[in-house]
């Protein structure tokens, strides 16, 4: 790794981002759906037939290892059904499975409620403060805390209206007794500098088994302010990890570093809305990359991923993204990376008794190519991917795993749905 106080110095110039990483879809009312496929053994990453065969956006680009990109085809032998417990939720942005079979659903615009297990909606939590609701800004996760079952206490990520612009903020609050407000609420951490945009905020909460907070920042996409993601002094473009109350967390690589952000984990990241933990606790992000260079990184203490100087892809424009090369020592190497994009939001490490061969499996919405995407992970390479529920057409934004084994979706429409699959009856 190049030496951390170099990152502070790098300054450099780049195009404008073109366009965000969402498209828009045309949708369909579907409330039901069962899907069975049949079969097959997962292959041999070196003798299969790729999921992947579309041409790529890059196609002079080629991958640092064999199991860089276009993993071996697999298929879910278990047949599952598909049931829509809700509609018309306004951009729903994350679902969090509550202990007694609830759902906690944010809402884009600023709401957040509390879907009951039969799918039953309830009236927007009071006490939220205010988001700046537009474009890819708004309320974004939310996590319970690690003893939420004794202190019922809630945290959520959204993009905070400031003097001169905007920025992720962290907030927690408690769950009142009667599920209708939150009350005792904080902002307990506020990533710097303000910047007046509406594109790449991140963000997902996720609590690690050290019992701290690892938030995933962007970093705003806009040429004046992406090269922050290299620089030490600014949180943008980084995994930060904190204490339940917002301060840098104990032993952080950087944390007595002069002129470096104390809270900051990793760096040179470009948008990350997914992140999980595996049954081993170690840290994945899925990260939004440029056309073509969408990421699965696993996240190591102080390390840097490169963006905007080592990346796979291009500009949505076509052009080369600036100065940047897709291999460069000192840098961490993408363990995966799609191209075409399928621009990634949300992901669950599956662990559930529901579906026995999902187990240890990493689930992906993919928001572009509106489709959940399964990917088979053995010593730390993917060694095979699927992708369910294509024929629904839905952008899915967030997939996470309830205490019942069922995994629980929701889709990124101006009426989203909250899905739920279990096994076929």
């Amino acid at each position: 790794m190049i030496k951390p106080s170099l990152f502070a110095s790098l300054t450099m110039v780049f195009a404008l981002t073109g366009a965000s990483c969402q498209s828009q879809t045309t949708s369909h009312d579907q409330t039901t759906q069962t899907q069975s496929q049949a079969g097959s053994n997962e292959q041999n990453p070196q003798k299969c037939n790729p999921l992947e065969t579309r041409k790529p956006n890059s196609p002079n680009q080629k991958p640092a290892f064999a199991e860089q990109t276009r993993a071996c085809a697999i298929k879910t032998n278990a047949a599952f059904e598909v049931q829509v417990l809700t509609k018309g939720l306004e951009k729903p942005w994350a679902v969090e499975p509550l202990p007694d079979g609830n759902l906690l659903v944010t809402e884009k615009p600023g709401r957040m409620r509390i879907i009951s297990a039969s799918g039953a909606m309830g009236q927007p939590l009071t006490g939220l403060p205010q988001v700046d609701y537009k474009d890819q800004g708004g309320l974004l996760d939310v996590a319970l805390s690690p003893d939420f079952s004794t202190s019922r206490t809630i945290f959520w990520s959204y993009s905070e209206p400031r003097k001169g612009g905007n920025a992720t903020s962290v907030a927690r609050g408690v769950l009142s007794a009667d599920q209708t407000r939150l009350e005792q609420v904080k902002v307990i951490f506020r990533a710097m500098p303000t910047y007046d945009g509406h594109m790449h905020f991140g963000s997902r909460l996720a609590f690690g088994p050290d019992g701290m907070l690892y938030v995933t920042l962007g970093e705003r996409s806009d040429k004046e302010i992406r090269p922050q993601a290299q620089h030490m002094n600014s949180h943008m473009g980084k995994i930060l990890r904190i204490t339940p109350d917002g301060k840098p967390a104990p032993e952080n690589p950087f944390l007595n570093q002069s002129g470096s952000m104390p809270e900051i984990w990793t760096l040179g990241h470009r948008n990350v809305q997914s992140s999980a933990f595996d049954e081993k606790g170690q840290f994945w992000v899925v990260e939004m990359g440029p056309q073509g260079g969408d990421e699965l990184n696993l996240i190591q203490k102080g390390k840097n991923y490169g963006w905007p100087l080592v990346t796979f892809g291009e500009e949505y424009s076509g052009a080369p993204v600036p100065n940047s090369v897709t291999d460069k020592a000192g840098f961490e190497r993408p363990v995966y990376y799609w191209d075409p994009v399928i621009a990634p939001s949300g992901a669950q490490f599956y662990s559930g008794k529901a579906f026995p061969e999902w187990q240890g499996n990493l689930f992906v919405g993919a928001l572009r190519d509106q489709r959940l995407v399964r990917l088979k992970i053995e010593n730390n390479k993917v060694t095979g991917e699927e992708h369910l529920l294509t024929d629904r057409n839905r952008r899915i934004r967030d997939v996470r795993e309830g205490p019942d084994g069922a995994l629980y979706l929701v889709t990124d429409e101006s009426k989203g749905e909250l899905l739920k699959i279990t096994p076929k009856k």
